[in-house]
């Protein structure tokens, strides 16, 4: 059996985390990565203490609301908000790390994820989002399409 590299294997990972999603549209995983060591992971649901978009229904859905547009019509918290969340909780500097993570990062992740100190994303599906992108590329972080 051949071993998978390192962007295989945690990408891997982001695949079982996204497992645990609540979201009706789209499950989404993330990880994020340090010195090949895991330091937190996410996936899409509502915050804690929430009700999940299963019990209420996605309300997105039911404003017919197209695929990047209106992030606030959304009672999930995104995969990347997540993990970096949690690392916050859990006091872990996530500075100088790298996201793996199932989609393209929205304009949104993309901000917080500059601001944390991403200097890599490894991610795997396109996302209708240019400017994330462009402001991605601008902070100089690295971003590498997976291809599996």
């Amino acid at each position: 059996m051949e071993r998978p590299s390192w962007d295989e294997y945690f990408m891997q990972v982001v695949h079982l985390v996204k497992t645990r999603s609540t979201c009706l549209r789209r499950a989404v995983g993330a990880v994020i990565v340090k010195d090949k060591r895991i330091l937190a992971t996410g996936y899409n649901g509502a915050p804690v203490g929430c009700k999940h978009c299963e019990e209420t229904g996605c309300v997105r859905m039911q404003m017919n609301v197209p695929s990047g547009e209106k992030h606030e019509l959304c009672r999930a918290i995104h995969a990347e908000q997540n993990a970096i969340v949690q690392a916050a909780r859990a006091g872990i500097s996530i500075d100088g790390s790298t996201i793996y993570v199932s989609i393209q990062p929205c304009v949104i992740c993309a901000k917080l994820l500059i601001n944390a100190g991403i200097k890599r994303i490894v991610f795997e599906g396109d996302y209708p989002d240019a400017l994330s992108k462009e402001l991605l590329e601008e902070a100089g972080i690295e971003l590498v399409k997976y291809g599996g």
